[in-house]
C-alpha cells in the first residue's frame, strides 16, 4: 500500500464511529438505517434502465464500500452474490452490522481498490461512491475494476464534483485553479492523527482513464449536491452557490 493509503487507512480507522453516527444521525428510533443503492429508484442522477435493466439475480461489487450502505441496499434490491471491499477495519465492521440489520447475503473484504482480492471476470456490475478521489493513479485502478468485471459489465462511478472541490462555498470565489490538479491534505478534525489525502482530477481526467482501461462512458451525470435535495435556496440557510454547481459527477461505463 501507498503512504498516502496507510494515511486514509489510519484516518477512516479513526474517523468510522464519528461518520458512521453522521451517517444515521436522522434515524429514528426503530427505523431501518439508511442503506441506498445506487440502482435505486432515488439514486443520485436516478436509474439508466436503458443501461442496466435491474440488479436483481446479477453478481456484484462495491469497491470502497466503507459502512455497506450501497452493497447492503444492492443486496436488498435483489443482486445474487454481494460483495463490498474496503482498506477500513473498522468500517467493515459497521458494513457487518448493517447487512446483519438487514438480513440480507453479502461478503465484505478488506482490501485496496487498487489492488482487489477478487478473481478476475467474476461480476456484472461494480460501483463506488466517493472513493477515487482518494486514488493518485486512474489509469491503473480502472484496469482493476476493468479485470475483475465480465465483459459488457456496468461500473457506476461517483467522486465528488471537481468544481464543487474548488470552491469557497461561504465565500462565493473560486479557492484554486480547477487545472491545478495533484495532491491535497483535508483536515477532518483536529483530534485525528491522520488527515484525508486526495488527488484533484478533471473531469476529463477521469472519463479518459475509464475510456483508456477498457471501458465506454455511456452517461456522465451531475447531481445536484445533496445537501440541496429537500430543501429550497430561497428558504434555505445553506450557501446559496450550493444551488448553483453540482456536488458530484457520476459515469455510467461498460466494460468493452
Amino acid at each position: 500500500m501507498t503512504e498516502h493509503g496507510r494515511e486514509n487507512q489510519r484516518l477512516w480507522n479513526e474517523w468510522s464511529d464519528d461518520f458512521q453516527a453522521l451517517w444515521n444521525a436522522n434515524t429514528v428510533d426503530g427505523d431501518s438505517p439508511p442503506a441506498p443503492s445506487p440502482f435505486g429508484p432515488d439514486a443520485p442522477g436516478g436509474p439508466q434502465p436503458e443501461i442496466l435493466a435491474s440488479v436483481a439475480g446479477k453478481e456484484y461489487v462495491e469497491l470502497g464500500c466503507g459502512g455497506g450502505q450501497a452493497t447492503v441496499g444492492t443486496a436488498d434490491l435483489g443482486a445474487e452474490t454481494v460483495v463490498g471491499v474496503d482498506l477500513s477495519g473498522e468500517q467493515l465492521q459497521h458494513a457487518r452490522q448493517l447487512r446483519d440489520f438487514y438480513g440480507v447475503e453479502a461478503q465484505f473484504l478488506k482490501g485496496n481498490v487498487t489492488n482487489l482480492p477478487l478473481p478476475g471476470d467474476s461480476f456484472d456490475v461494480a460501483s463506488s461512491e466517493a472513493v477515487y478521489q482518494m486514488i493518485k493513479h486512474l489509469d491503473e485502478a480502472f484496469r482493476e475494476v476493468r479485470r475483475v468485471l465480465r465483459d459488457s459489465g456496468v461500473f457506476v462511478l461517483s467522486v465528488p464534483h471537481p468544481v464543487h472541490e474548488i470552491l469557497d462555498l461561504e465565500e462565493q470565489t473560486f479557492e484554486g485553479s480547477y487545472y491545478d490538479t495533484g495532491r491535497r491534505e483535508i483536515t477532518i478534525d483536529d483530534d485525528y492523527e491522520s488527515n484525508l489525502v486526495v488527488f484533484d482530477h478533471t473531469v476529463a481526467d477521469l472519463h479518459n482513464a475509464l475510456v483508456d482501461a477498457g471501458f465506454t462512458v455511456q452517461r456522465l451525470l451531475e447531481p445536484r449536491h445533496h445537501r440541496t435535495e429537500n430543501s429550497d435556496a430561497a428558504d434555505s440557510d445553506l450557501p446559496e452557490l450550493l444551488w448553483k454547481v453540482p456536488g458530484s459527477v457520476r459515469f455510467w461505463a461498460v466494460a468493452d
